[in-house]
C-alpha cells in the first residue's frame, strides 16, 4: 500500500473512533504511519481526505441495504417492499452505528464542518437516488429525475428521522412495521378525502 492508501486507512479509523471534529491531521499521520505533507500532496487537504474516507465508509452500507428483492403481487414499491426496504435500513443503523454518528455529527456540526459539509452536499442527490431505488423498486439507472427529485427527497426525509431516533433511543424508535401502518393510515384518509 502507497501512502494515499495509508492515508485512506489511517482517516477511516480515526472517523470510526473521534468522529470529524475531534479528528486532526496529526491524527491521521500517526494513525497511517505517514506525514504531514502527504495528506496535501494525495487529498488537497484534511477534509478533503476526511470525506473520501467518509463516503468510503458508507458505500459498503448502500450494499447492505439495496433493497429486497421481493414481488409483493408484481408491484413495484407496495407496502410490503415498503416495510421490508425499511426494515432493511433500520438493520444498517443498528449495525453500522459509528458511520450514522458520524452522518449526525456532520447534520449537527455542519457550520464547523464547512468543507466536509459541501462535499457532502453534493452527493445528495446519489444518496436519493439510491434509497428511491431501493423503496420503489426501479433499478436506480431507470429512475426518473421526478422520482429523484420527489420521491428520493421524501425516504430521505425518512431516513433522517428514522436514523435520529434509533440513534437516541433505540427502545422508542420507530419500527418499520409502524412507519408502514402510518403510511397505510395516511393513504386511507388521503383517498377518502379525495
Amino acid at each position: 500500500m502507497g501512502h494515499r492508501e495509508d492515508l485512506l486507512e489511517g482517516a477511516k479509523r480515526c472517523l470510526l473512533e473521534k468522529g470529524f471534529v475531534r479528528t486532526t491531521a496529526r491524527d491521521i499521520v500517526k494513525e497511517s504511519g505517514t506525514n504531514l505533507g502527504s495528506i496535501g500532496y494525495h487529498y488537497g487537504s484534511k477534509d478533503a481526505l476526511l470525506v473520501e474516507a467518509y463516503i468510503a465508509l458508507i458505500e459498503p452500507m448502500g450494499n447492505d441495504f439495496e433493497g429486497p428483492r421481493i414481488e409483493a403481487d408484481g408491484e413495484k414499491g407496495g407496502l410490503e417492499r415498503f416495510q421490508q426496504a425499511w426494515g432493511s435500513i433500520i438493520g444498517s443503523v443498528l449495525a453500522s452505528r459509528p458511520v450514522w454518528m458520524m452522518t449526525l455529527e456532520v447534520i449537527t456540526q455542519g457550520e464547523r464542518l464547512a468543507g466536509i459539509r459541501e462535499l457532502l452536499i453534493k452527493a445528495q442527490r446519489e444518496g436519493r437516488a439510491g434509497v428511491a431505488a431501493m423503496v420503489t423498486g426501479i433499478e436506480e439507472s431507470e429512475l426518473p429525475e421526478d422520482v429523484v427529485e420527489v420521491e428520493g427527497r421524501f425516504y430521505t426525509t425518512l431516513l433522517n428521522g428514522l436514523m435520529v431516533q434509533w440513534l437516541f433511543d433505540p427502545e422508542s424508535a420507530t419500527t418499520a412495521e409502524q412507519l408502514t401502518e402510518g403510511l397505510r393510515r395516511v393513504m386511507e384518509r388521503v383517498a377518502e378525502a379525495d
